[in-house]
C-alpha cells in the first residue's frame, strides 16, 4: 500500500532528557460548537516528520504487513493485513477516529524487547483499521495482545466524533509468563462534558474505587450492553466508564509493586509513579490548560510544581467554565506558562537572552558546580516536529467533518492550515517529497517554517510581532473560509465529490501557506538584518529615501528589562563618566 512517508528520524523519549508531547482532548458538549477535538505537539527533538497519508485500501486474503518501528524504520516483523483499510490523514481518518499520543515511560524492565508493535504503528494501523473510537481500543489492545507492545509507557488520546477515551499501556516485559500476559492497559472516557490532558505523565489513578462503570472490551462494542452500563452509570451517579486488561492489578501484584484491595490499586502508582520531574516537567502543563478553563485552579500549583511531596493531585479532567472554542485551542497550545508562578518572562530570569524568548535550551536539566537545576517545560517547545488541532463532528457527513488542523513546527510558530481526513492528496509542502531531516528544502514545510522560526528565536520579542501577525492573519482566514468551503461540499450531490472538493481546497491552501512563510522569511532578513530594524508602511513594504535607497534605520538597542537587569549585574562598568566643564 502507498505511503506518502520519507525517513523517520529517532525520537529520544529517555524520561530524564526529553519529556516529549501533549495532547488536549475537549468533549462535544465542552466545546462552543459541539466538535470533540484531540490535540497534540509531537516534539521530537530535530525529527523530520511529514503529513502522513495512508491511502484506503482493500487486501487479499493471507496479505501480511511489514511493521517498522516509528521512531527508527527498524523492522520489527509482520501481521497480518486487514481486508480493508481507511483513510488517514496524519493522525485522523476518514470515518472521524483521531489517536494521539505522549510517552510516559514508566518501570524499563516492562519494555518488551519480543514485541513486534510498538506505539507509533499501534496509532496508524488502529487508525487504517478503526471506524469509531472503541473500535480503535479494541484494535490496539488485541494487537497488543496477540503480538506484544515494544514500547515504553504511553498515554493515548483515542476519539472520533461522539465520544473521547483516554487509554495507558505498558508491556510485561521480555520474560513475563503466559499468565502474566502482553500488555496491561486501562481506558476511561472521557465525559463529553469535559475537558482533559495528558503530557508525557500517566495520569489514571484509582479507577475500581466505584467512580467509573466498568466494562468489558467485548461489550464495548455491543449497543445493548453498553446501553446497561449507561443505565448502570445514570443508577449509581457514576462519572464514567473504564475498560481495562484483566492483568492491569494482578500482574502489579505478581511482580511485588501493589498489594493492597483492588478498589486501591492506582495505575500510575503501580506503573510510572509521578516523581519531581513528573510532575514539574509534565504535569505542569496539564495545570497550564486546565488553569484556562477554571476560575480558581490555584491548589494544584503545589502539586504542578512538584515539591510538595503530598500536594493534593490534579483531576483527570475538568468542567470548564467556558464552551472551548478552536481559538482557545490554538491558544493553548501555544501557551508558555504566560501569567502563571511559572512564567517565563518573570523580574530578573535571563533565561530568554536579550530578546526574552520564552523558550530554554534542551537538556531540561543541568549542573553548575555538581549542582543540579532544571528549565521550565512549557507546552509550546522549540523542538515540535508539528502540531495538529483534531476536529470532529457529528452534525456532519463524515467526509466533511473531520478537520485536522496542521502546522510543521512549533504551534505558536506556525498557522494551523486545514487538512480534511478525507482528501486523497496532500499538498507538496507537506509531503515530504525533496527533503528530509538533513536535507534542506524551500518547497517543504518543515524547513522553511523552521528556518522563520530559528530566525526568531533569539530575537524573539524584536522579530515575533512580524511572524504573529502572518500567523494570525492565516489562522483568521482559514477559520472564516471553513464555513463557505463546507457548505460548498455539503452542496454536492455524492461523497466523491466531496472529497474532490475538499481535496482541492486543502492543497491549496497549504501551497498558499508556504508561499507566505516563504514571503515572511524573505522579509524578515530584509527588516531585521544586523539587528537593527529597517522601516516600513501600514502595508508591510519598506520604505525608501528620496535617493530610492532604503529608508535610515531603527536602532533599538537592548530590552528595557534586559538592560535593568545588565545594570543589576555590571554596576558602573558601562557608565559613561561625566565631563569636567
Amino acid at each position: 500500500m502507498k505511503k506518502i512517508l520519507l525517513i523517520l528520524f529517532t525520537f529520544h523519549f529517555s524520561l530524564l532528557t526529553s519529556f516529549a508531547c501533549t495532547n488536549f482532548i475537549v468533549g462535544k458538549k465542552a466545546s462552543a460548537d459541539g466538535s470533540v477535538f484531540v490535540t497534540y505537539n509531537a516534539d521530537s527533538y530535530g525529527a523530520f516528520m511529514p503529513l502522513y497519508h495512508y491511502p484506503a485500501a482493500k487486501h487479499e486474503a493471507g496479505e501480511m504487513r511489514k511493521v517498522f518501528e516509528w521512531d527508527t524504520n527498524k523492522y520489527l516483523g509482520e501481521i497480518p493485513e486487514a481486508a480493508e483499510t481507511w483513510n488517514v490523514i496524519g493522525n485522523s481518518n476518514e470515518w472521524q477516529v483521531t489517536i494521539g499520543e505522549t510517552t510516559f515511560g514508566g518501570r524499563e524492565e516492562m519494555v518488551d524487547s519480543t514485541g513486534i508493535i510498538d506505539y507509533g504503528s499501534l496509532i496508524y494501523i488502529a487508525l487504517q483499521r478503526s471506524k469509531t473510537a472503541r473500535e480503535a481500543l479494541q484494535v490496539m489492545t488485541s494487537l497488543v495482545a496477540e503480538y506484544g507492545y515494544c514500547s515504553e509507557g504511553e498515554t493515548f488520546s483515542v476519539a472520533d466524533k461522539d465520544e473521547a477515551w483516554m487509554l495507558e499501556m505498558m508491556g510485561c516485559g521480555p520474560d513475563r509468563t503466559k499468565e502474566q500476559g502482553r500488555a496491561v492497559w486501562v481506558a476511561v472516557r472521557i465525559p463529553d462534558d469535559a475537558i482533559a490532558a495528558h503530557a508525557n505523565q500517566s495520569r489514571i489513578t484509582q479507577f475500581l474505587d466505584g467512580r467509573y462503570v466498568q466494562v468489558k472490551m467485548k461489550d464495548l462494542l455491543n449497543p445493548k450492553a453498553m446501553a446497561k452500563a449507561e443505565r448502570n452509570a445514570q443508577k449509581l451517579n457514576a462519572q464514567s466508564f473504564v475498560v481495562f486488561s484483566d492483568n492491569v492489578v494482578s500482574y502489579a501484584r505478581t511482580m511485588g509493586w501493589f498489594e493492597g484491595k483492588d478498589a486501591d490499586f492506582s495505575y500510575n502508582a503501580a506503573y510510572a509513579k509521578p516523581d519531581f520531574s513528573g510532575r514539574r516537567y509534565c504535569e505542569a502543563r496539564v495545570w497550564s490548560f486546565f488553569n484556562r478553563f477554571a476560575d480558581d485552579f490555584s491548589e494544584y500549583v503545589p502539586y504542578a510544581a512538584g515539591i510538595e511531596k503530598d500536594a493534593k493531585e490534579m483531576p483527570l479532567w475538568i468542567i470548564p467554565n467556558k464552551k472551548v472554542t478552536l481559538e482557545d485551542l490554538r491558544a493553548a497550545m501555544r501557551d508558555h506558562y504566560e501569567g502563571t508562578p511559572f512564567a517565563l518572562d518573570q523580574k530578573g530570569d535571563i533565561g530568554g537572552g536579550i530578546f526574552q524568548m520564552p523558550y530554554r535550551p534542551s537538556p531540561l536539566s543541568f549542573k553548575v558546580d555538581d549542582v543540579e537545576y532544571f528549565n521550565e517545560r512549557p507546552i509550546s517547545t522549540q523542538q515540535t516536529a508539528w502540531s495538529f488541532i483534531s476536529q470532529m463532528r457529528s452534525s456532519l457527513p463524515r467526509e466533511v467533518g473531520a478537520c485536522f488542523w496542521f502546522g510543521n513546527d512549533d504551534g505558536n510558530m506556525v498557522a494551523y492550515t486545514p487538512m480534511y481526513s478525507c482528501i486523497t492528496r496532500v499538498p507538496k509542502c507537506f509531503s515530504g517529497e525533496g527533503a528530509d531531516d538533513v536535507t534542506f528544502s524551500m518547497d517543504n514545510a518543515y524547513w522553511v517554517c523552521n528556518w522563520v522560526s530559528n530566525m526568531v528565536y533569539p530575537r524573539y520579542s524584536m522579530m515575533f510581532p512580524s511572524l504573529k501577525e502572518v500567523r494570525d492573519s492565516l489562522d483568521a482566514s482559514y477559520a472564516q473560509l471553513q464555513p463557505e468551503i463546507e457548505a460548498k461540499a455539503l452542496a454536492l450531490s455524492t461523497p466523491e465529490e466531496r472529497i474532490a472538493c475538499l481535496t482541492d481546497y486543502s492543497c491549496k491552501k497549504g501551497d498558499e501557506m508556504i508561499s507566505r512563510w516563504q514571503q515572511l522569511a524573505f522579509f524578515l532578513i530584509v527588516k531585521y538584518n544586523d539587528i537593527v530594524v529597517k522601516p516600513t508602511d501600514e502595508q508591510g513594504r519598506f520604505i525608501r529615501n528620496k535617493f530610492g535607497g532604503g529608508a535610515k534605520v531603527v536602532r533599538p538597542g537592548f530590552p528595557d528589562a534586559y538592560f535593568r537587569e545588565l545594570l543589576n549585574q555590571t554596576g558602573n562598568k558601562y557608565l559613561v563618566p561625566k565631563e569636567e566643564k
